[in-house]
C-alpha cells in the first residue's frame, strides 16, 4: 500500500466524518450548548430580578418598621398624656372632694357653735330669770343684790 493512497483515503473518510458530524452530531449539541447557555441566563437574570426584589423588600420592611415604631412612638405618647390626664383629674377630684368634705365640717361645726350659743342662751336666760326670782323675793339690799350677780358670774 502506498502512503499517499492511504493517506487520501484517511482524508476522504475524515471528511465524510466531519460531515457527517456537522450534518447530525453537531446541531444537537450547538442546541444543547445554546439552551444551556439560555438557561444559564435566565437563571442570571432571575438571580438579579431576585436580588433587586430583595432590596426593594428590605426597604419596603425598613419603611413599614419604620412606621411601626412611629405609631408605637404616637401610642406610648398617647397613653403618657391619658395617664397624665387620669392623675391630674384624680388630684383635681380628691382636691374637690377634700374641699367638699372640709366645708361640711365647717358647716358642722358652725351649726355646733350655733347650737351651743344657744344653749348657753338659753341658760344665761334661764339663770337671768332665776336670779331676778330670787332678787324680786328677797328685799332689795345692795349687798345682796351684788353677793347674787357674783354667784350668777360663777354659774356662767
Amino acid at each position: 500500500m502506498n502512503i499517499n493512497y492511504t493517506l487520501f483515503g484517511q482524508a476522504i473518510a475524515f471528511l465524510a466524518f466531519v460531515t457527517f458530524c456537522m450534518k447530525f452530531v453537531w446541531p444537537p449539541l450547538i442546541n444543547a450548548i445554546s439552551e444551556r447557555q439560555r438557561r444559564i441566563a435566565d437563571g442570571l437574570n432571575a438571580a438579579e430580578k431576585a436580588k433587586a426584589d430583595l432590596a426593594d423588600a428590605q426597604t419596603q420592611v425598613k419603611k413599614e418598621l419604620d412606621v411601626a415604631k412611629g405609631q408605637a412612638a404616637q401610642l406610648i405618647e398617647q397613653a403618657n398624656r391619658r395617664a397624665a390626664q387620669l392623675i391630674e383629674d384624680a388630684r383635681s377630684q380628691a382636691s374637690s372632694e377634700g374641699e367638699r368634705i372640709r366645708q361640711q365640717a365647717q358647716e358642722a361645726i358652725d351649726q355646733d357653735i350655733n347650737a351651743a350659743r344657744e344653749q348657753l342662751r338659753q341658760q344665761v336666760a334661764a339663770l337671768a330669770v332665776s336670779g331676778a326670782e330670787k332678787i324680786l323675793s328677797q328685799e332689795v339690799d345692795e349687798n345682796a343684790h351684788n353677793a347674787m350677780l357674783t354667784q350668777l358670774a360663777a354659774k356662767l
